[in-house]
């Protein structure tokens, strides 16, 4: 196993400067089950845009020395409402009160040092300081006996509700992207989960 040096949060330039090694970091471990994403460059570039844009974005990056070898993204809800509107709708929740945790990427190597604590940990320290009230994320769903489940996987459900998590009845999004071995596009149903900070 490889060892992590440092995590830190990145806001700002500093932000911005990291998003072409989150982009290579989403691409390769989202490869993996269960999301099967066959991602490029171009693709990733414009949907990190909306951390660039944003003054209350941040970046947990995850370094060995210098190279960035795992990042956790966050911005307030609202700065994904196109995304994110109709999913909530009917909730009853106030979207300006809660954080965005977006994805957590951390190569294999690095995994097993309780660095996907430190990426919630930080991540929501994060949303205090800013007074949001509610952080939530949202993860991909996938049937139970898809071709290419791997046979010893286990769910990160455990982890999340260890965190203070739970899923948000009746609530997902969706997002089109291409699966590994897919010609195209297709919808993909994810689960919000949340917690009060």
């Amino acid at each position: 196993m490889a060892e992590v040096t440092a995590v830190r949060p990145l806001v700002g330039a500093a932000l911005a400067e990291a998003l072409d090694d989150v982009a290579r970091l989403r691409i390769e471990v989202f490869r993996a089950w269960p999301y099967l994403y066959d991602g490029d460059l171009e693709y990733e570039r414009k949907y990190l845009q909306s951390y660039r844009d944003s003054d209350k974005a941040i970046v947990v990056g995850a370094f060995d020395s210098d190279r960035l070898i795992g990042a956790s993204t966050g911005a307030p809800l609202v700065d994904h409402a196109d995304d994110f509107a109709a999913a909530f709708e009917g909730s009853g929740l106030d979207l300006s009160e809660i954080f965005y945790c977006a994805e957590s990427v951390l190569l294999s190597d690095y995994r097993g040092q309780g660095v996907g604590h430190t990426f919630f940990d930080l991540r929501e320290a994060y949303a205090r300081e800013l007074g949001f009230k509610k952080s939530a994320f949202c993860g991909v769903q996938r049937s139970a006996d898809h071709p290419l489940r791997p046979e010893n996987y286990r769910p990160l459900d455990a982890f999340w509700r260890s965190r203070g998590y739970e899923p948000l009845t009746g609530v997902f999004a969706e997002f089109l992207w291409k699966d590994i071995g897919e010609q195209g596009e297709t919808r993909k149903p994810l689960q919000f989960w949340i917690r009060d900070l």
